[in-house]
């Protein structure tokens, strides 16, 4: 084993010391999920409903503790840390009325009568990345538990600890020992032994493409399902007939919330050529409005990027690009250590590395575009298809944009991604299945079928 250094993104500062986990630890820990997920999935449904509901119970009594956790470890503005915090609460009431949801069918057969059962699949792996450490999770464990398995999770090195108190919530709140652990390690360990332990049924990833593609080529020698939320290079496209004030004035927050890291974050802003100088104008002073600062402070937007190897990453966008105005960040003493950056707004050309590459930094390309043809065509210019915005008043124009542009969460009017009633993920490079929504507990079963034979010869 070897020790892990966790630290405040916004003083630089160590606040926590942590042990890897070793291959044998993931063994045991698999060994142990295999025993309880069996006498989990014995329980009647409304027992497992139960004691999911206890365990958001238990969340939203600790939001706060919660959200001061993500704060330090993440960077997390405040007040998205205690949106976050009880977003998981929410998640796990509303996989709290699967159990007893997870309906199979009668379908009709000569001879006899033909049944459907949804089997859970055992012991999920579930890998959670550095960006939002609890949301992210919950979309995982919420639903695998409500549909029967168990769940062996591996938070990012970077951000472990609202993950490790979720798990020590989770046996406050009476879930039996082994059915939810957090495995603290790397992903060339942990994620590694997900993929290739034979008792773990399915492996749920969130992360970069890269390793995505990894994960499922592991997953494929074993024939072992995956789901994988992966990168994205969101397009926010704006038309010349929309409420351009309001498109500009929520522009900054579609990409610079959580200081860009966030696979959703609509890193290409695409404007009709004939609104394209007014909308620049009214983009700049929203821009220079957003707050970067301490995250601990009600009234700041956006915080630090995570570490000092990613703010360098990020950075490297900017080299040679054309930069119409910059936002603000700490500097000085008030900086200190932390890994600050300011918001950028680019113009760019398609082909551009910035208008191609997911940055998930701060920092957006802004691309001209003449007819609702021309900004499909650009908006599924990448190897990404995530998320996407689309601002016009033409409600046709609404549907046609909307099912012409190849991704997998799409809003008008509005830059939403995520809502826990509906399901999300990508298309393309962005990854394969889907999370959240009414469906999501069935992702985490198998589909037995059983044929009765009633005749009496």
């Amino acid at each position: 084993m070897s020790a892990l250094t966790v630290l405040n993104p916004a003083t630089a500062q160590p606040i926590a010391t942590l042990e890897r986990a070793d291959v044998a630890e993931v063994d045991a820990a698999v060994s142990r999920a295999v025993v309880a997920q069996r006498r989990w999935a014995a329980l009647p449904p409304g027992a497992r409903a139960d004691a999911l509901r206890a365990f958001a119970r238990v969340v939203e009594e600790h939001v706060e503790e919660l959200a001061r956790i993500e704060v330090q470890n993440s960077g997390h503005p405040i007040g998205s840390a205690r949106w976050e915090a009880a977003h998981v609460g929410q998640v796990l009431n509303y996989y709290a009325g699967a159990p007893e949801r997870l309906l199979g069918a009668q379908i009709p057969v000569p001879g006899g009568i033909d049944v459907t059962f949804h089997e859970p699949y055992g012991v999920v792996g579930i890998i959670v990345p550095w960006n939002f450490p609890m949301t992210i999770a919950s979309w995982g464990f919420a639903p695998a538990l409500a549909a029967g398995n168990a769940v062996v999770l591996k938070p990012a090195e970077l951000t472990p600890l609202t993950a490790i108190r979720l798990g020590e919530l989770a046996l406050e709140a009476g879930l039996p020992e082994g059915l939810f652990q957090v495995i603290v390690g790397s992903g060339s360990v942990v994620g590694q032994r997900f993929v290739s332990h034979p008792d773990v049924r399915k492996v749920v990833f969130t992360g970069s493409t890269e390793v995505g593609t990894e994960v499922a080529a592991g997953c494929a020698r074993l024939l072992k399902p995956v789901t994988l939320e992966l990168g994205g290079k969101s397009a926010n496209i704006v038309f010349d007939d929309a409420d351009l004030e309001r498109a500009a004035a929520a522009a900054p927050g579609a990409v610079f919330d959580n200081a860009g890291q966030d696979c959703c974050a609509r890193s290409r802003l695409l404007v009709q050529r004939s609104v394209y100088d007014r909308f620049l104008e009214l983009l700049e002073p929203a821009v220079a409005a957003w707050r970067v600062g301490d995250p601990t402070r009600d009234d700041v937007d956006m915080g630090p990027l995570i570490s000092a190897g990613h703010r360098d990453g990020v950075a490297s966008f900017l080299d040679g690009a054309n930069v119409a105005f910059r936002g603000s960040a700490p500097t000085g003493a008030e900086a200190g250590d932390g890994f600050w950056f300011a918001p950028a707004v680019v113009l760019a050309a398609p082909g551009d590395r910035i208008a191609q590459d997911e940055v998930f930094g701060p920092i957006v390309a802004v691309l001209p575009f003449d007819d609702e043809a021309d900004a499909i065509r650009l908006a599924n210019d990448t190897i990404y298809g995530l998320a996407g915005s689309i601002w016009t008043e033409n409600l046709g124009r609404a549907v046609r944009v909307s099912r012409g542009v190849r991704s997998g969460v799409l809003s008008v009017n509005s830059h939403s991604s995520v809502r826990y009633w509906a399901p999300f993920g990508g298309m393309k490079a962005s990854g394969l299945g889907r999370e959240l929504g009414p469906d999501a507990a069935e992702h985490f079963t198998e589909t037995k079928n059983v044929f009765y034979a009633t005749d009496a010869s």
